[in-house]
């Protein structure tokens, strides 16, 4: 079993993830800000993203985003990897995302 960095990581089933979860996990601007671009280009890995916070507060953005159901995350070679899990989030909560980003811009 991998360690540290590389471990697997845990992703909710879609019917497990709750509307307050992604709500909550949106209501943040870096949050948003990360699954803006990943609409944009698509996968990306998480050193890419070019924010202006510390690698520790990036990787707990990635974190809340996984845990509410939000993006995938997989390693790639020595990456890992993140995507969005839209079309799942859509069948589950049709248009909540689009409209939650709609509205915060």
């Amino acid at each position: 079993m991998p360690l540290g960095r590389w471990a697997s990581v845990a992703h909710p089933e879609i019917d497990a993830v709750e509307l307050d979860d992604v709500l909550h996990a949106l209501a943040d601007p870096t949050r948003r800000t990360i699954v803006r671009m990943l609409l944009a280009e698509g996968d990306r890995a998480c050193g890419t993203f070019g924010l202006p916070v510390a690698a520790s507060t990036l990787s707990h953005h990635f974190r809340a985003l996984r845990k509410a159901g939000i993006l995938r995350q997989y390693d790639e070679g020595r990456q890992r990897m993140n995507t969005l899990r839209l079309d799942e989030l859509d069948a589950r909560f049709p248009g909540l995302v689009s409209t939650v980003l709609d509205a915060a811009k």
